[in-house]
């Protein structure tokens, strides 16, 4: 395990010119072209076993989901593989530059979602594994993602060395450009949909929304889908059941003042005294209604994440609130654990370090229930449907991605020295193209072996849910 991947944020109290000799110094160090290095560790972890490991702490009766939902191709496979790559990742070199990291920055952890102002925004949205870690191990899961993704839609390699090198290449130019603002001015910048729809008008068009299930005319009333999950038959609102994805509490157990209701109500209060007290008060005029489990992603199948319906003014005001089970996130065992106690204040700490616009009712709560964080669910949020992108869509795409990834580093990070870092040639995403397909084919030579797992019953697989 390499001392640089222990690395923690910087102080931020610094010299810009000293830390652009620090960057350009590093180059001699660690070459920009290392990072093109994938070899296998020797003695590395079978795969399957650390997925087998994952499970120990999960809801079993799930599990079959997420090894189903991960069978369906080896991009879905990459998706719930985060721990395995994470270990790889950790034997790369890196630049002993510390970011807060995502942990999980794959192709399908970006989306569109509100900002507390109601404006529509692109950025990362999935931060259950963020972490203090080398900023060239979120790059380089984007960069796989980006290469396993073209892979699977039949791209030409030339097609998908292109599509790496300009993902890259725009963290790159981003990187550099927000080395030369100021500090508020790079807290200030997000990524707006109507700037990105000029930007990158190829990815952001009413056909590729459409795609998505969504279009963008209609994304404010993205929200109000949600009440389609309450029925209203039998008279005070209630979730709907629709097993094994959504199940109310009670089904899951007998009356309604059981122990596991009781722990969930108390997660639900102690976030809720967590709150700001603004946020304290909105959350004051709204009382729970109902609870239920919910099924969510790929890599997260298993854990417990629930949804719970709370009502305001009448019994057709809603608010849906997420309360998701945070563990340590899979860079711990390689990047050194967090210095947070609650998995739940780690998960929501690092949102907040790199979201430009985070949710209103974002918080967490530590209890006997387990560590949980927080967000309202659905939040005008949706992702574009990568799978059904035309290669120069894809490139769009993946550029945007890069761009906004950049933008989430230099938050917490020291931009000026990873831009100085990166220089102005293409060397830095020439060497990422190169191992982003070297790690492809390792990827494919993992989900055979998890294939072969499922086949033989080892893994029991639920597909088609």
């Amino acid at each position: 395990m390499s001392g640089n991947a222990k690395a923690r944020l910087e102080d931020p109290r610094r010299d810009p010119t000293a830390q652009v000799a620090r960057g350009r110094a590093t180059r001699r160090t660690v070459p920009r072209e290392a990072h093109a290095q994938f070899e296998p560790a020797p003695g590395r972890p079978d795969p399957v076993h650390l997925l087998e490991e994952q499970a120990r702490t999960r809801v079993a009766e799930l599990i079959p989901i997420r090894y189903g939902r991960m069978l369906a191709s080896p991009l879905a496979y990459l998706r719930g593989a985060a721990l395995a790559m994470a270990g790889d990742l950790s034997g790369t070199p890196d630049t002993g530059i510390s970011v807060q990291a995502c942990g999980d920055a794959h192709l399908g952890n970006f989306g569109i979602f509100a900002s507390p102002e109601r404006r529509l925004v692109f950025d990362i949205n999935d931060f259950d594994e963020t972490l203090p870690a080398p900023w060239e191990w979120d790059l380089k899961r984007l960069a796989v993602s980006l290469e396993v993704a073209g892979r699977c839609s039949g791209y030409a390699a030339k097609q998908r060395r292109r599509l790496i090198r300009e993902s890259a290449g725009q963290y790159r130019l981003e990187m550099r450009k927000l080395a030369g603002l100021g500090d508020l001015d790079v807290w200030y910048s997000r990524g707006e949909l109507d700037e990105l729809q000029s930007r990158f008008r190829v990815v952001l068009t009413r056909r590729e929304l459409s795609l998505a299930g969504t279009d963008l005319s209609a994304a404010g009333h993205e929200v109000h889908n949600l009440p389609a999950i309450v029925t209203t038959s039998a008279g005070p609102p209630r979730i709907k059941s629709m097993p094994p994805l959504v199940v109310p509490l009670t089904d899951l157990t007998v009356g309604g003042n059981d122990e596991l209701g009781a722990q969930l109500d108390r997660v639900v209060s102690g976030y809720r005294a967590r709150l700001e007290p603004d946020r304290r008060y909105v959350m004051s005029q709204f009382a729970v209604a109902d609870m239920a489990r919910k099924v969510t992603g790929i890599g997260s199948v298993g854990l417990r994440c629930w949804v719970v319906l709370l009502t305001g003014r009448d019994d057709s005001d809603y608010l849906f609130l997420q309360l998701k089970q945070a563990q340590s996130s899979v860079l711990s065992q390689f990047a050194g654990a967090s210095s947070f106690p609650a998995q739940g204040e780690r998960v929501v700490t690092g949102q907040r370090l790199m979201q430009a616009a985070s949710d209103l009712f974002l918080g967490w709560h530590r209890s006997e229930a387990g560590d949980y964080y927080v967000r309202q669910l659905r939040d005008w949020k949706f992702s574009i449907a990568t799978a059904q992108m035309a290669p120069e869509t894809m490139r769009s795409y993946g550029a945007l991605c890069g761009r906004t990834l950049a933008r989430a580093h230099a938050r917490s990070g020291d931009r000026i020295a990873i831009g100085a870092y990166l220089g102005s040639s293409a060397a830095f995403e020439t060497a990422i193209g190169e191992f982003a397909t070297t790690y492809a084919d390792q990827n494919e030579r993992d989900y055979a072996l998890f294939q072969a797992a499922v086949k033989s019953g080892r893994l029991t697989a639920q597909t088609g849910i």
